[in-house]
């Protein structure tokens, strides 16, 4: 099992869905957003918005997430965990363009990490503050 104190800050990152059920917004339709973490540190480099008909980030938007994540500590991880499940064939073939190695996992191994992160987003929008 993967576990935070395994990592220096900015060795691995980790891109999940934030959560489970998108999001309906008026202007863009139903929406689920897709983040970018710091392993050790479980702070959040970037996000982007996903629609839900697209399912996956495009090229631009991987390029922009990575360059995001990229802009916190001016460089880039050894090591990009993406949960096997998820569907980000730009994501990963970015990542490895640029040097970091892509390793899938499942995504109950990553829960550590990334179980904080979906519990605060939820209260947010179930807190009434979430789009309209």
């Amino acid at each position: 099992m993967l576990h935070p104190n395994q990592f220096q800050v900015n060795e691995a990152w980790i891109a999940f869905k934030i959560s489970d059920e998108p999001i309906h917004t008026e202007l863009d339709g139903d929406i689920y957003f897709l983040a970018l973490m710091d392993a050790a540190s479980c702070y959040i480099l970037s996000h982007v918005p996903i629609t839900a008909k697209a399912a996956e980030p495009t090229q631009i938007e991987s390029r922009r997430l990575l360059k995001e994540g990229k802009s916190h500590k001016k460089q880039t991880p050894k090591i990009l965990f993406i949960p096997t499940e998820l569907p980000v064939r730009f994501l990963a073939a970015e990542a490895e363009r640029i040097g970091i190695d892509v390793v899938r996992v499942e995504e109950y191994q990553l829960h550590v990490f990334i179980a904080e992160a979906r519990e605060s987003f939820k209260k947010f929008f179930s807190g009434g503050r979430g789009a309209q």
